[in-house]
C-alpha cells in the first residue's frame, strides 16, 4: 500500500471516528463469507458500519478522537462497530450476533466519548433501542388522550344503554 493510500485511510478513519457516537470493538476469527455478509447485513439494517482495521493505521486514526481511548485494543484481528446515530445499536446487533457464533469477541467500546469494558457493551446490548424507546414515549403521549375519549363517550354510552333496556322491557 502505498504512503498516499495509507494517509488517505487514516484521514477517513479519523473522520469517522470523530463524528461516531458510538464505536465497539470486536475481535474476530474463523468467519466465512457467508457469515460475515450477514452480519454486515443485519449490521447495515441498524445503520451501524462495520469496520476491518489495520491495526496501526486504526491507531494513528484514532489520535484525538474519542476511540483513542481503546486504541490499545487494536491488536490481532480486530474490527469495529461504528454508529453515528443510535449509541445502543453496535452493541445490540454484535450481542445477538455472538449468540448464534462464539467466533467474534467484543473488546470494549467508546460511547460518547466514555470507554466502556466488554460487561458495559453487554449491560448496553440489553437496554431498550431507539426505536424501542420512541414507541415507548409514542404509547404514553397516547394513552392520557385515549382516556380521555372513553371517559367522554362513557355518559352517552350509558344513557344509550339504559334507554336500549327500557325500550326492550316495554
Amino acid at each position: 500500500m502505498l504512503r498516499s493510500e495509507k494517509e488517505q485511510m487514516i484521514s477517513e478513519l479519523n473522520g469517522k471516528f470523530t463524528r461516531a457516537k458510538a464505536v465497539v470493538v470486536a475481535e474476530f476469527s474463523k468467519l466465512d463469507v457467508s457469515t460475515v455478509n450477514r452480519l454486515r447485513k443485519k449490521l447495515r439494517e441498524g445503520k451501524v458500519e462495520w469496520k476491518v482495521l489495520k491495526n496501526t493505521l486504526a491507531r494513528r486514526a484514532a489520535k484525538g478522537t474519542s476511540v483513542e481511548k481503546v486504541s490499545d485494543d487494536f491488536t490481532g484481528p480486530v474490527a469495529t462497530a461504528i454508529s453515528y446515530d443510535d449509541v445502543i445499536a453496535p452493541a445490540k446487533i454484535l450481542a445477538d450476533f455472538i449468540k448464534e457464533l462464539e467466533s467474534i469477541k467484543i473488546r470494549s467500546g467508546v460511547v460518547q466519548g466514555q470507554k466502556i469494558d466488554k460487561a458495559g457493551v453487554m449491560a448496553l446490548a440489553k437496554m431498550p433501542g431507539l426505536n424501542e424507546l420512541r414507541a415507548t414515549i409514542l404509547s404514553m403521549i397516547n394513552q392520557p388522550a385515549t382516556k380521555l375519549v372513553r371517559t367522554i363517550k362513557e355518559p352517552g354510552s350509558a344513557l344509550a344503554r339504559v334507554l336500549k333496556a327500557k325500550s326492550e322491557k316495554q
